[in-house]
């Protein structure tokens, strides 16, 4: 197959139908775990298919979704400036948590409480499975790209509460920095994270097969550092793309493998709006969210690989 690069659907930006709005207030009564530790995507799925011209799906989406979600458990006690660090890690807290983020994103720019924030949680990007920052990831390019508002702002907060929650410090501690010279600066930063989602993204056709859900968070994981990084101040970059390589090789080291499969789903000709489309109506969370990271890498590995993962999950619908 051809190296050919595929150009992505435009995004519905700034939204002109309101959907994301009117998801995104459904999802946030909700918490984002259920049964003690499994992630809500529904705010990640349902960003994807709107940015993805798929907003006409999204309500009959969210309504299948709605089982899984739970309510937003009780809060325990106010996170504040004085006493976030004890609180930090503590699951049990993720309601006062996503209080603190609300308050906070309510009372100054996203921007200043995101690049406060982004170091502090930085260490323990592999909380909740890496969820967490994916979820905000979504976050940030919705806030990048549209205008901000309440549901936008307090998706943000969402996200952050649960990454503060769930966060655990010095758990990636036993793989190496990215292989080969040192980073040279920001953009080099930046340029070898892409490069990382690539990777990521492309190694999945083959080797998919060997855990298919857990195995999308090598992408995808990756792919939310770096949508976030235009919103981060530049000196945080080259963290940013250490961080995202230690949970890329964590994941790939855990679930890859021994021997690659055979590829049988290949884009051929399909435009990228035609493979977005077929993990819209395939249905699943996960497959909607490493076709959306495929749609950004957009070269034709890519979307096969985007129709791998139509092809290893089971379908929602």
């Amino acid at each position: 197959m051809d190296e050919t690069t595929h150009t992505a659907p435009a995004p519905t930006a700034p939204d002109a139908s309101g959907t994301l709005d009117e998801a995104l207030e459904r999802i946030h009564s909700f918490g984002p775990e259920r049964h003690g530790w499994l992630t809500n995507h529904a705010p990640m799925a349902v960003e994807a298919l709107v940015r993805r011209g798929q907003a006409p799906t999204v309500h009959r989406w969210l309504d299948h979704y709605r089982a899984k979600l739970e309510d937003m458990p009780d809060r325990v006690a106010e996170v504040t400036p004085a006493n976030w660090r004890e609180a930090l890690g503590d699951p049990g807290r993720i309601a006062d948590w996503t209080v603190y983020f609300e308050r906070e994103t309510a009372e100054r720019p996203w921007r200043e409480v995101l690049a406060e924030w982004w170091p502090r949680l930085l260490p323990g990007i592999a909380a909740g499975a890496t969820h967490p920052v994916i979820r905000v990831g979504h976050s940030i390019r919705t806030l990048l790209d549209g205008e901000r508002n309440a549901p936008r702002t307090t998706e943000l907060a969402h996200g952050l509460g649960y990454w503060a929650a769930r966060h655990r410090l010095g758990r990636l501690t036993g793989f190496p920095q990215w292989p080969g010279q040192p980073v040279t600066g920001p953009d080099d930063a930046r340029d070898r994270l892409a490069e990382l989602v690539r990777a990521a993204t492309h190694r999945y056709a083959a080797y998919g097969h060997g855990e298919p859900i857990m195995l999308v968070h090598a992408a995808t994981a990756p792919n939310a550092v770096l949508r976030a990084l235009p919103a981060l101040p530049r000196e945080l970059w080259a963290a940013s793309l250490e961080a995202a390589w230690a949970a890329s090789a964590a994941v790939t080291a855990a679930y890859t493998p021994a021997e690659p499969a055979a590829v049988r789903a290949e884009a051929g000709g399909l435009s990228a709006e035609e493979v977005f489309a077929r993990a819209a109506a395939h249905g699943d969370d996960h497959t909607i969210k490493f076709s959306d990271t495929a749609l950004d890498v957009a070269d034709a590995p890519a979307l096969t690989a985007a129709l791998r993962a139509v092809e290893l999950n089971p379908p929602v619908f």
